[in-house]
């Protein structure tokens, strides 16, 4: 009798033992979480940036189906360290992440499907005719660590991919608000030529734009200059296009042109494009309608870039004839990024405005008092008043005493 005790014993200790290590297999952080549940196609968000492409994964399904961050790899890529991603347990809920610059070694180091396609040019690129686009895709795989012949586990796949111009995925380029850095080829090999940006407050570009936290005042000229460095003689800048977002990166969600193509805002003027290698042109400080109820606007400027050969230039500046205008081949590119400006802060009024709402709604400056004129004003008028009622007074008292008499 004894003897089936201890039995019972054993068995109900090792049952409790399998129930622990069950526990153990969910870590703290995903035991209240909504996300501890079975995988689902929402696990997975995709971030298709310009200098990266971004993956973030729930890790709580993963736990749930038995499996843990070390045994999800990119396209199965089981022998590639750089394939397998960082788990995030700082957020709630705790993500996996996965993280490529957009360059060919690094694309293609974790067997990423690469497509390339010729569309008709949209958005930034619309004044191109045809224009290459890639096609950036991959899964995400879970790696089951049964030995045996059968397995219980089902199989985690999640699926993802991204859109880009070709121009986005330029050898040794990087995109970013600060400068471009764009690889060249040319007849004595290969080298980085930088593009930055920078604002000014004169005509000459000697005074750099200083901006205070109140904003610019609204029509307030703004002098831009694109300038590559580490270039040799042979290339010139050619600025595409112009155009400002409320967002710091190039996305087509709030924009507005400056100029593209041959269609120009009427305050932006283009002073030097694809002579040299600074491409110059200024415009009026604006406000984007969608801050109207804030105190000040904010902006970024971005310009789409290339490099032209010299003796290439000015074929491949925008033919503007009256009846139209002619689009350009996207193959005649060398190289073409865009580069970013700082953030623009615009206040809510000019000079002007002030003066017209001073000349619509209040006293002209000639006709301004001080407190003290006027309270003197006021009591010379009052008296005078009195005086005027005192005398009609007394003439009225003689005339009616003459009279009685």
């Amino acid at each position: 009798m004894s003897t089936q005790r201890t039995m019972r014993l054993v068995i109900l200790v090792c049952q409790l033992c399998l129930i622990l290590r069950i526990e153990a297999q969910i870590p703290d952080a995903c035991t209240l979480s909504p996300t501890n549940r079975p995988p689902e196609n929402s696990d997975i968000n995709v971030t298709c940036g310009t200098e990266y492409m971004g993956l973030s994964i729930y890790l709580c399904p993963m736990y749930q189906a038995l499996y843990n961050e070390s045994q999800m790899v990119l396209n199965n890529q089981i022998s590639t360290p750089e394939c397998y991603g960082t788990a995030d347990w700082t957020v709630d809920p705790p993500v996996l992440k996965f993280r490529f610059p957009l360059n060919g070694s690094s694309i293609a180091s974790c067997n990423n499907d690469f497509k390339i396609t010729d569309q008709v040019g949209t958005g930034q690129f619309s004044d191109f005719s045809s224009v290459q686009y890639v096609n950036i895709s991959g899964t995400v795989t879970s790696l089951d660590p049964s030995a045996g012949m059968i397995t219980y586990r089902s199989q985690i796949l999640y699926k993802f991919s991204c859109f880009y111009p070709m121009q986005y995925l330029m050898n040794n380029t990087q995109l970013d608000v600060s400068g471009v850095n764009i690889a060249i080829k040319d007849n004595n090999g290969s080298f980085i030529s930088t593009l930055s940006m920078e604002l000014f407050e004169d005509e000459d570009r000697k005074v750099k734009l200083d901006i205070p936290t109140s904003g610019l005042n609204l029509k307030t000229k703004i002098y831009v200059a694109v300038k590559a460095t580490n270039l040799t003689e042979r290339f010139n800048v050619l600025l595409d296009r112009c155009y400002a977002t409320t967002a710091p990166y190039p996305m087509f969600v709030t924009y507005y042109d400056l100029f593209v193509g041959c269609e120009r805002d009427a305050q932006t003027k283009v002073e030097i494009n694809g002579v040299s290698q600074t491409a110059y042109f200024s415009f009026e400080a604006f406000r984007f309608v969608s801050d109207k109820n804030k105190t000040i606007s904010t902006f970024y400027l971005h310009c789409v870039t290339r490099l032209c050969e010299v003796s290439s230039c000015s074929q491949l500046l925008p033919n503007c004839p009256t009846t139209g205008r002619r689009k350009r081949e996207a193959r005649d590119v060398l190289a073409n990024a865009t580069v970013t400006s700082p953030v623009i802060v615009v206040g809510k009024q000019s000079s002007g405005e002030a003066q017209t709402f001073s000349a619509s709604y209040g006293l002209s400056s000639e006709s301004n008092y001080s407190g003290p004129v006027v309270a003197v004003i006021v009591c010379i008028v009052i008296l005078s008043i009195l005086l005027v009622a005192m005398a009609a007074y007394f003439a009225l008292y003689v005339r009616r005493k003459s009279f009685i008499q």
